[in-house]
């Protein structure tokens, strides 16, 4: 090599040190972001197992999902995006595509058909929310109770008011440390229409009236950032009742068998799907587009409800939902879709929240801190 050639600049050193640490794993590594608990130990045995002893590529598992569009950002920022393929839900995958930092999927060539050659776009339909989105499941996010702590006397809550209403049910309250869901559960408890929530929480005089009624609990509540929290506090009898998604709290009853049970009224209707990040070298670009054609199929989407109560995001999987792989229950019963938990749900906006995210997130963690 001429003496040129290697007589680089401290710059060119940088550039070319960030881009070693991310391609460094290229020939036999794929790094896959999601969430922790029960929720990545379902997609370890659905997804992961199977396409790691088909391709011989090890899957590097990173819980970082909750930080996801801050940490997209800063490693866009810096040209070192070390992530392949990432779990979100659909608001952050919008955001992460309006802000160029996901790639767009075409479904009809980089996603399998069903197995009756209904295309990918067909199949997924309306769950299609974003041109970046791969859509697995939908989940809601619901309330869990402690049985054994409900007052002698008192009929077990099954409002979504209840939560508000420390007289009746007094203990601790855990609930998410961000304003989605919580927001909207404080505007239907202080009256406002299920159809005019999200109107009333886009005016500022909303949003206070979000926090006001917030409030009124707010020494009572333990904030949670990790789906793993609230089923823990409920298995310590640290909460009451607590938020978290209905997987969390099925692991919670149906494996753990403790004191707990769902509360599904007004549980909030999400998606959560993969986006693939911009910046990935065409290798690696490949191989995470390799996983996804690979795992988000008609059987795979099934395969990850033999795990997990979430209901899978294509319909041709949902004919193969059958019975949870250890416990031998049908699992039908235990989605968020289910009839019997579906009589009052409340449908999250994916748009409003890629609108308004950043702003009330602001103002939600000021008035955290006062």
């Amino acid at each position: 090599m001429k003496l040129t050639k290697t007589l680089m600049t401290t710059t060119a050193l940088t550039v070319a040190a960030g881009m070693v640490s991310a391609d460094a794993h290229m020939a036999n590594e794929l790094t896959i972001v999601s969430w922790g608990g029960a929720y990545s130990k379902s997609q370890q045995l659905a997804y992961h197992d199977p396409y790691m002893a088909k391709t011989g590529i090890k899957i590097i598992n990173d819980e970082s999902s909750a930080e996801a569009v801050a940490k997209l950002r800063a490693m866009n920022e810096a040209g070192n995006v070390t992530w392949d393929v990432v779990d979100v839900v659909a608001s952050d995958a919008i955001r992460l595509c309006d802000e160029g930092l996901a790639m767009e999927i075409d479904p009809d060539t980089m996603l399998a058909p069903a197995p009756d050659g209904t295309s990918a776009e067909d199949d997924f339909g309306d769950l299609l929310v974003s041109d970046c989105f791969i859509p697995q499941i939908v989940y809601s996010t619901t309330f869990g109770y402690r049985t054994d702590m409900v007052p002698e006397g008192v009929d077990a809550p099954d409002d979504i008011c209840d939560v508000f209403d420390l007289e009746t049910y007094p203990g601790k309250r855990s609930l998410e440390k961000r304003p989605i869901n919580n927001m909207e559960w404080a505007l239907l408890c202080d009256g406002v229409a299920k159809d005019e929530v999200y109107d009333v929480l886009g005016t500022e005089e909303g949003q206070e009236q979000a926090l006001a009624k917030l409030e009124t609990i707010k020494d009572d509540v333990i904030w949670w950032s990790a789906g793993a929290d609230t089923p823990q506090l409920l298995a310590d009898g640290e909460v009451f009742m607590g938020s978290t998604y209905n997987g969390r709290l099925f692991s919670v009853i149906e494996e753990q068998k403790q004191p707990v049970a769902m509360m599904w009224d007004a549980q909030v209707f999400d998606l959560d799907g993969w986006i693939i990040p911009t910046g990935l070298s065409d290798e690696r670009k490949a191989r995470a587009l390799d996983f996804i054609m690979a795992t988000t199929d008609t059987q795979h989407l099934a395969d990850q409800a033999k795990y997990i109560s979430y209901g899978p995001a294509r319909a041709s999987s949902a004919p193969l939902v059958g019975k949870h792989a250890d416990l031998g229950i049908e699992m039908g019963p235990h989605m968020p879709t289910d009839p019997n938990n579906a009589k009052n749900t409340f449908l999250y906006n994916y748009e409003f929240w890629a609108d308004y995210r950043d702003d009330i997130d602001a103002k939600f963690q000021a008035w955290l801190a006062k």
